[in-house]
């Protein structure tokens, strides 16, 4: 099947289909980017200043970011000369590489890509100052790449979509060749257990269905109803979905 006729396939699901609508609430403040995990929301905004949410309230985070993400391998981000960090005891240190985008949502490894859209991973151990780590290089060219507890999924320049299973501590890399997903999206997240969220470039948001360690690459899309404005970035965790709208607006979205 070419990746033409899979668009419109994808397009043509999501018309017949029931879309869901989520109970959504907006949340005081502005940001560019999200990520939850772990019960936890980290997030920048267009200044690259670094917030968490407690509670109700965004408090600050020393330092500057322009993507930071939160999950099983701890708290991670890159900065605007795509220098990586790790929070450690409250502050960042810094480690060996270079990534545009990064991920913490693995079973104790994170992944991201470079500028030249190169995908890597990381398990994670100590890291520390002047602690040597091995980022893996994957094959192939991804813009955006992120991981959850079995299967890693990427979107390359052209919007296509491929998701790597077999991941885990021990194999970050995963095994087996990319396989390709029908659909398009410019954005897309893995939460903590398995489900996998997407944006596309219109501004619409997609969930994948039945999604399972046994079946990771699931069984089509289902379009989640935003009546607030286009998205431009999901992060899902523990039955909330958390979308930024293409104005910075936040909102909190109850599955």
């Amino acid at each position: 099947m070419s990746l033409r006729i899979a668009t419109i396939l994808f397009a043509l699901h999501c018309l017949l289909t029931a879309c869901n609508a989520y109970t959504c609430e907006v949340i005081p403040g502005s940001l560019v980017q999200i990520d939850v995990g772990n019960g936890q929301v980290v997030g920048v905004n267009k200044d690259d200043n670094i917030y968490t949410l407690y509670g109700s309230t965004w408090t600050q985070i020393n330092g500057k970011l322009k993507h930071v993400t939160v999950g099983q391998a701890g708290t991670w981000g890159v900065n605007s000369a795509d220098n990586i960090f790790k929070l450690a005891a409250g502050s960042w240190v810094q480690v060996p590489g270079l990534l545009k985008q990064i991920d913490a949502g693995g079973d104790q490894f994170v992944a991201g890509c470079n500028h030249d859209d190169v995908p890597f991973c990381l398990t994670v151990g100590y890291i520390g100052e002047n602690n040597p780590v091995s980022w893996a290089s994957l094959p192939g060219k991804l813009k955006y790449y992120s991981c959850g507890p079995y299967s890693c999924w990427g979107i390359n320049s052209q919007d296509h979509i491929f998701m790597r299973k077999g991941v885990d501590s021990l194999h970050c890399q995963g095994v087996g060749d990319w396989q390709t997903i029908a659909g398009s999206l410019s954005m897309i997240e893995v939460g903590g257990d398995g489900s996998v969220y997407g944006v596309n470039s219109a501004g619409n948001v997609f969930r994948r269905d039945s999604t399972s360690p046994c079946k990771p690459e699931g069984d089509g899309w289902t379009q989640i109803n935003i009546h607030y404005g286009q998205v431009k970035h999901v992060s899902y965790d523990m039955g909330h979905l958390w979308i930024i709208l293409k104005d910075d607006t936040i909102y909190n979205c109850k599955v």
